[in-house]
């Protein structure tokens, strides 16, 4: 018999993310599916990090759960990191290490975030960043993106002003934004910490695609605002500047007030990362001001290839990151419907329920990150079928 069980309500509203069933189907297909429902990459890692890892996992300091707070120089590393970003000083003392930067972002909201407070966010915003919010107590608040077929994503400002409530206890934002590829500009930044520090927020910087920008546009690290240095957390990731997604390492940097929650926290979750991925970790996170360029070279063709196979379409441009949304509700489908006839024409896509509610259902998403240029030339047709055109 089935044990009488009282749902805990902070899973009311936690949604499923899509992706996992969508790349099952690819997966047991056989078929030869154009790959853009996932956000992963076919383009490697570092071959430096590669053969560091190797070395690592013969190394019995790697074989350790200590240093509980992660390996001193990947904790340098991206401490320094994050300085130069940002122009704020951090030492390794305002470093933890997680695993992986989801990790980091829920510790980040268990350490600063009770039962009921409101987290204002982006809409869209992945569905992980939102389910994570609900698992620390927290309720989202989205903000829209304003959308302009063709055209970039927006932030909407006055949106933004009117979310603050009375429960309203922090932000947490990405730029680019994830899914949108939404880029928060000098304007948005600026208000952004004017409104943080008049309602006395804290900001939650997801910054794993950060420098992952298009068409000459440069890094704003909010910290470096005024008034900003003390009340902004900073989590970084290896696994999309870097390219190291199976090796889950983020990293945590902060203000020293807010140090002994985040290092609680941690040690009372995942409690320390892999240890052979973070040396690995460091060498590429200091390498990537080299092999940076060219990746994000790489990803903007791609994303150039499929705004021209989809030209005339009603899609969102992104300014930055690994995916683009198109809105299918202007031919009477949701996401979910639409990535039912994608699969028949050989594309796996995710829709976008559960993800935004301006932008959410209405889109399906198309990560351009996992699949070369030769590849993604021809899609538009497909696209075209699959929406009856």
């Amino acid at each position: 018999m089935t044990p009488k069980h009282i749902r805990p309500a902070r899973l009311q509203h936690v949604a499923g993310i899509g992706v996992d069933r969508m790349g099952s189907i690819a997966d047991a297909s056989g078929r030869d599916f154009l790959r853009l429902e996932n956000l992963d990459t076919d383009i490697p890692p570092d071959a430096e990090a590669i053969a560091r890892t190797r070395a690592a996992a013969e190394e019995d300091a790697a074989n350790s759960y200590l240093p509980f707070v992660g390996q001193d120089v990947l904790r340098e590393v991206a401490a320094a990191h994050v300085s130069e970003m940002s122009g704020v000083s951090y030492s390794a003392r305002n470093c933890v290490i997680s695993a992986g930067g989801l990790s980091g972002i829920l510790n980040a909201l268990l350490a600063t975030v009770d039962v009921g407070d409101e987290v204002i966010v982006t809409d869209s915003t992945y569905a992980g960043l939102l389910n994570r919010v609900r698992l620390a107590g927290g309720t989202p608040r989205q903000v829209p993106f304003v959308f302009e077929p063709g055209g970039v994503w927006r932030l909407d400002r006055r949106a933004l002003q009117e979310a603050i409530g009375p429960r309203s206890r922090a932000m947490l934002l990405m730029s680019p934004s994830m899914p949108s590829g939404g880029v928060l500009d000098a304007d948005d930044w600026a208000l952004v910490a004017e409104l943080c520090v008049r309602h006395n927020l804290l900001l939650i910087l997801d910054s794993a695609m950060e420098r992952l920008l298009f068409d000459g546009r440069g890094v704003i690290h909010p910290a470096g605002l005024p008034g900003m240095e003390e009340r902004t957390i900073t989590v970084g990731a290896a696994s999309k500047e870097l390219r190291m997604i199976g090796w889950r390492v983020g990293w945590t940097v902060a203000p020293d007030w807010l140090m002994p929650d985040l290092v609680a926290v941690s040690l009372g979750n995942v409690v320390v990362p892999v240890g052979i991925a973070q040396a690995a970790a460091a060498v590429a996170l200091l390498k990537s001001k080299e092999t940076l360029p060219a990746y994000v070279a790489e990803l903007q063709r791609r994303r150039d290839t499929v705004a021209e196979e989809l030209r005339g379409l009603p899609f969102g441009l992104p300014s930055g990151g690994w995916s683009l949304l198109l809105r299918v509700s202007d031919f009477g489908l949701d996401g979910a419907a639409m990535s039912e006839r994608l699969l028949e024409q050989g594309i796996c896509a995710t829709g976008m329920a559960g993800w935004g509610v301006a932008h959410g259902q209405q889109y399906i998403r198309f990560v351009f990150a996992n699949e070369p240029v030769e590849r993604l030339r021809g899609m538009g047709a497909k696209v075209r079928a699959a929406l009856g055109q």
